[in-house]
């Protein structure tokens, strides 16, 4: 992928990860991998590091040992994986908005609040405790106890639309097509301000650009914040390429915007982050949403925008090819009553 630190990784028949090291890539091993293992892996640099240590990584079928070890473009590099392992998370009878499911699949549309998968302080409520429910012992092992049948994420506090693996084909075709990008996923949201190409501040940002019919295109890098290890941050030297894509739905005066967002990549709080850089962050954002506040014109609108208690983003549409039949699917979420609530007032409904 053009502008990537390292060609993109693909997993292997018998689930180990294959990386080819691209052009740009960091120096170092471990630092190579951590920047090419997709986050659908769940494989942190620590990890990383401790199956290189365990003799795990293999370069032409020789394990390398040393995470300092140099790697040059070109050089193929097998992540041999644990295998599953039995979940020891409890399943938890939460209920489930069931968009779609069958044998190797199901989507779910997520509320606020709701957690994917277990962490450090947030051990149970997750929404894998609510699938081991629902789907008993069928959800694909891949990810580990923690994570089985997780393919992607989305925030604690963002809703909508999120597809899980039932079966391990399933999780291996649905992880290579968020790898290659071909899932569609479109997000709604509000923000503060009104993009817009006429703007020249927002002209002059550093990886801002703008295409045909006013969509704003973002093209950063994006890394762990170097001070705030929760937060992602812009930067331009290290990080992961990524690429957000933004047209404007309907204005609300210049205080704040609809705003339909799509991802090219996806990475940890990609649109909240790059958002928050080009100056209309999202409303309710504690983590990246800045000190801004609507002004008095919008009227209860701006008391109801202010006073919004998470950042004001939609799954709203997910789209895929079904990893196992091939039948092309495209799943639609209304917004969620908050959200609803929230543009009804901006509009002075």
């Amino acid at each position: 992928m053009a502008g990537s630190d390292i060609d993109e990784p693909f997993e292997d028949e018998d689930g180990s990860l294959v990386v080819t090291i691209g052009e740009d890539a960091p120096a170092r091993l471990d630092k190579a991998l951590a920047a090419a293992v997709p986050e659908e892996a769940a494989l942190s640099r620590s990890r990383l590091m401790r199956m290189i240590a365990e003799g795990a990584v293999f370069r032409a079928g020789i394990a390398v040992t040393d995470p300092k070890t140099k790697v040059a473009e070109g050089e193929v590099y097998t992540l041999r994986l644990d295998p599953a392992v039995e979940v020891a998370t409890l399943p938890e009878a939460i209920p489930l908005s069931v968009v779609w499911e069958d044998a190797d699949l199901i989507v779910i549309d997520k509320p606020a609040g709701m957690v994917v998968h277990p962490a450090p302080g947030s051990p149970s409520g997750t929404l894998v405790n609510a699938l081991l429910h629902h789907c008993g012992d069928t959800l694909s092992g891949i990810g580990g106890e923690r994570r089985p049948g997780i393919v992607h994420r989305i925030d604690k506090d963002t809703t909508g639309l999120l597809v899980v693996a039932k079966s391990d084909r399933a999780h291996h075709g649905l992880a290579r097509q968020f790898e290659d990008h071909s899932v569609s996923r479109h997000y709604l949201a509000v923000v503060h301000g009104v993009p817009s190409s006429a703007d020249p501040r927002l002209r002059g940002l550093k990886g801002i650009s703008f295409e045909a019919g006013g969509i704003l295109r973002i093209a950063t890098h994006l890394a762990r914040h170097r001070t705030d290890r929760q937060r992602q941050a812009v930067v331009w030297e290290q990080g992961r390429h990524a690429v957000t894509r933004a047209r404007v739905v309907e204005g609300f005066g210049a205080q704040a915007a609809l705003v339909d967002c799509w991802l090219e990549t996806g990475r940890t709080h990609q649109i909240r982050v790059h958002l928050a850089y080009a100056g209309h962050g999202l409303l309710g954002d504690q983590t990246y949403g800045g000190k801004k506040r609507l002004g008095a014109v919008l009227g209860q609108g701006a008391a109801i925008g202010n006073a919004f208690p998470r950042q004001a983003l939609h799954a709203a549409s997910l789209g895929f090819d079904h990893p196992v039949t091939g039948e092309r699917l495209e799943f639609s979420a209304p917004l969620p009553a908050d959200m609803a609530g929230l543009i009804a007032a901006l509009r002075g409904e």
